[in-house]
């Protein structure tokens, strides 16, 4: 039997370093594209809540706002997202998702669900779907340790990450 401090300790590494290469080779596949992973992840969340605005954008995906500033300068002049004055507050500026982004987003998609496909590929169903169920229980353990605070954002990746007949059945009800 591994000593449980050995096992912790290879379980974090493993963690990171899935999500390290899962990272790396993401924007290696999108490339081609000419988006990088970091753009796809603003894009996609703006698609979610259209009109958001610039700072409240940066709080929601822990972002820095020149950050996510500069984030949607590039989107903003591949012609995905613009920007538009608040009608009440003038300083505050909202970005929306364009016609032309909302095409993109569906070929991403498609994208997206063959490089899942290959990262999965060989793997039992219902082995993912324990992995899957660990993951998400450990998030929920370290939101509690966070004095229940919820990290901004953190609620938005939980739908994607549990079973699509599950999703299918959230919305339906909704």
């Amino acid at each position: 039997m591994v000593e449980q401090p050995d096992w912790d300790l290879r379980l974090g590494y493993l963690i990171h370093d899935v999500s390290r290469l899962r990272r790396m080779m993401f924007d290696r596949a999108l490339a081609p594209l000419g988006i990088t992973r970091s753009q796809w992840w603003v894009l996609a969340f703006i698609s979610r809540k259209d009109g958001l605005p610039q700072t409240q954008l940066a709080n929601e995906l822990d972002v820095g706002k020149v950050a996510v500033g500069a984030l949607i300068d590039r989107l903003e002049a591949s012609g995905f997202v613009l920007r538009q004055a608040d009608p009440v507050d003038r300083r505050v500026k909202r970005v929306y998702v364009t016609k032309q982004a909302r095409g993109f987003l569906e070929k991403l998609r498609k994208e997206t669900d063959k490089f899942n496909a290959k990262i999965v590929n060989g793997i039992d169903r219902k082995q993912l779907e324990a992995a899957s169920e660990a993951l998400l229980a450990m998030k929920h353990n370290l939101i509690a340790m966070s004095d229940g605070e919820t990290p901004s954002g953190a609620n938005d990746e939980e739908e994607e990450a549990q079973p699509a007949k599950t999703r299918k059945k959230k919305r339906a009800a909704a």
